[in-house]
């Protein structure tokens, strides 16, 4: 072989071995037909859970129907609530869901719904039809129905059509129980809030009205101010605003709160606050700190007539680590081995829900962000929070 025919195969051997590489690493890249068809399933069923994932209603069985769809490989579908109430069809190409055909799907959607049995309906329109069956399969969640998903194909359901037909209904079934459950957790937080805002001590209330009074005489202005204050507070503390606030504002309305409390303890009340300024915007839950400064006030300084409360909110990382601490009585660390917050709360001349925030806490954030309490008899007491910077889903 002469050098310059060497040369020439060399070459070729290169692009080839190159053209492989490049016909390897492309095949690699591409996803075999089954894994496409995974793939789509998924991504269709996705879009579906986005719309249920909010309740079922007209609305979003209109949204989720065309994908519930997709997922039947039927040629029309209908979704009824648990009345049940016709909430939607969808239907490909000309529309199958004629007035006859209607009145056969609201039927056998009551029928599946009264059993929570699936309802096979052969021919409902008659050998004319193009129709050949009508599957009404119920959505069930803690064993009471909910809906009733209704297919209409125009060949004979096999097994594994209905098999696919129940899937759907149970998946379908699983969204709107994850959005009864979503809808519980808000009804739930919103009536924690609720009792939250009853614990608010209303010897609080009492003191701070008898602290004004006293000052109308001797400063008015002092009184005007304190009026002012008091105002404020309250209107935050009663807001109809959202489960959440940010830090700056749950600060705002303690030094409200403390404002009122010095008027009353004088110069026995210092309060120390340490906020670095990055966590200002941090997310919590509303009146989140109150209770915690309330307990400090009440439960660790007022019997001894005053003391010195610190407010901590530092920056920790992807955290903000907030506490409150009191130089006051404290108590005895043995009773917290049952339950730290239960038995703060229990203890005599505690009044505020550190039991409600605790739980608050733990629902919004997950287990590892409840409260954390530190105290010890004649030591004080020491009540941290934990609390992400920033948390898919809730927002101020």
């Amino acid at each position: 072989m002469s050098a310059e025919l060497a040369v020439v195969f060399g070459v070729l051997v290169v692009m080839i071995v190159g053209a492989l590489t490049v016909l390897v690493r492309t095949r690699r890249r591409v996803a075999s037909p089954t894994e496409r068809a995974v793939h789509t399933a998924l991504h269709t069923a996705s879009l579906a859970a986005h719309s249920l994932r909010t309740g079922l209603s007209a609305e979003s069985a209109r949204e989720a129907l065309p994908h519930l769809h997709t997922l039947t490989a039927a040629e029309a579908v209908a979704l009824y609530d648990g009345e049940p109430a016709r909430l939607a069809t969808e239907s490909a190409g000309d529309d199958l869901w004629d007035t006859d055909l209607l009145g056969h799907a609201d039927r056998a959607a009551a029928s599946a719904l009264a059993d929570l049995r699936r309802v096979l309906l052969t021919d409902p329109g008659g050998t004319e039809s193009p129709v050949r069956a009508l599957v009404a399969q119920p959505l069930v969640t803690d064993d009471a129905g909910v809906g009733v998903l209704v297919v209409a194909t125009t060949r004979r359901p096999g097994p594994g059509m209905l098999g696919a037909i129940a899937e759907v209904a149970r998946y379908a079934s699983s969204q709107i129980e994850l959005a009864d459950l979503d809808a519980s957790r808000a009804r739930l937080n919103r009536a924690e809030v609720l009792a939250l805002r009853a614990q608010i001590s209303p010897h609080f209330i009492y003191n701070a009205l008898n602290t004004i009074a006293s000052f109308v005489r001797t400063d008015p202005d002092r009184a005007r101010e304190l009026v002012l204050d008091f105002a404020d507070f309250t209107r935050y503390s009663f807001r109809a605003a959202g489960e959440y606030t940010v830090l700056a504002d749950e600060l705002r309305n303690i030094d409200r709160y403390l404002t009122l409390e010095r008027a009353r303890f004088g110069n026995s009340l210092d309060v120390r606050l340490h906020v670095a300024p990055e966590v200002l915007n941090v997310v919590v839950p509303f009146l989140a700190l109150q209770p915690l400064v309330e307990n400090a006030v009440r439960h660790g300084l007022a019997s001894k007539g005053g003391g010195t409360i610190t407010i901590t909110a530092a920056d920790e990382g992807s955290d903000c680590v907030i506490t409150v601490e009191d130089d006051g009585v404290g108590m005895d660390p043995e009773l917290l081995r049952s339950g730290a917050i239960d038995a703060l709360d229990h203890s005599e001349g505690a009044h505020v829900g550190l039991t409600n925030v605790d739980h608050r806490l733990r629902a919004a954030f997950g287990n590892d962000y409840g409260l954390v309490v530190e105290t010890a008899v004649g030591a004080g007491t020491k009540v941290g929070m934990r609390v992400p910077k920033f948390r898919a889903g809730i927002r101020a």
